[in-house]
């Protein structure tokens, strides 16, 4: 594992102003699987429960705005929390705080101004979807403690990243009901599962300096809890379809993403952490297939 890091400035980054490239990085804008996997709960919803095609395109479009916005202002928290950590994994020590390309006032600044981004789309949607949104900011600021106190910082993620899925039910209804909390379950267990693939690409450097994380605590047993993680979100999946009274071809339809799913937990390679960052990605595409399943439940 030693030399691995995702963090290059290359591609559309390298031609930004010089200025710019460390906040790009920052906020992770050269890499938006992270603002895909936190939005894509949200479609979930809407495509479950949105009272009409043109306003669940209204909806997705404010989500994907906020979603990358508080994406990028998860990751400068993250940063802040972590940039002694970071200094002491091979992955993560180019990162710009951990680097020092830029300090951490700058990037409070930087922060401050994702945020307002983040609240100029949440006032647009019901008052019930602002105030579950604004109910996950706690769990935001501390999802980077986690690691150094248990062994389940993974689980704290799952929590977060499928805020979307209510926080989209309740801007789709107006309100909550057992759909969006089936919903937020059955992310709750993809999250919870994917994260634990994308840790062991730092497994030893976090056993070095005291992280901690369900990769190690699985260890080569990881693709069993992966599949048993996977294997309660399909069921959720299934629960969530049913209370929110879809039509039989959501069934069928979710047999795309189990088998991408499937594909994940048979292909691990908790030794290989460029395979082990290429399957977390995959996980865009089972989103999607999601999506779409629900909406063959609603044709």
């Amino acid at each position: 594992m030693t030399g691995w890091t995702d963090i290059r400035a290359s591609g559309w980054v390298a031609r930004l102003p010089p200025g710019w490239r460390p906040y790009a990085l920052l906020g992770r804008f050269d890499r938006p699987i992270g603002a895909w996997l936190l939005l894509l709960p949200g479609f979930w919803a809407f495509a479950v429960a949105a009272p009409g095609w043109a306003e669940g395109l209204r909806l997705a479009l404010l989500f994907t705005l906020g979603a990358f916005a508080m994406r990028a202002a998860g990751c400068v928290v993250n940063d802040l929390w972590d940039r002694d950590l970071d200094r002491q994994v091979e992955r993560t020590r180019g990162r710009p705080l951990a680097a020092g390309t830029v300090t951490p006032l700058r990037a409070m600044v930087f922060l401050a101004a994702l945020c307002v981004v983040g609240l100029l789309v949440l006032v647009q949607l019901p008052l019930a979807a602002i105030y579950v949104g604004l109910g996950s900011l706690v769990l935001i600021a501390l999802y980077p403690l986690a690691k150094r106190v248990t062994d389940w910082p993974q689980a704290v993620l799952g929590l977060v990243f499928s805020w979307a899925a209510p926080t989209g039910y309740a801007a789709a209804t107006g309100g909550l009901g057992w759909p969006a909390l089936a919903l937020w379950a059955a992310g709750f267990f993809w999250i919870l599962g994917y994260d634990t693939i994308y840790a062991h690409q730092d497994r030893e450097d976090d056993a070095k300096v005291g992280v901690r994380s369900t990769a190690l605590k699985f260890g080569r047993a990881s693709a069993r809890f992966v599949g048993a993680c996977y294997a309660a979100m399909l069921a959720l999946l299934v629960v969530a379809g049913l209370l929110a009274g879809l039509a039989w071809p959501f069934l069928p339809a979710l047999l795309l993403p189990a088998a991408l799913l499937a594909w994940q937990v048979r292909t691990l390679d908790i030794g290989d952490p460029e395979r082990c960052l290429m399957l977390f990605k995959s996980n865009r595409e089972v989103g999607f297939a999601i999506a779409l399943a629900f909406l063959a439940g609603r044709l």
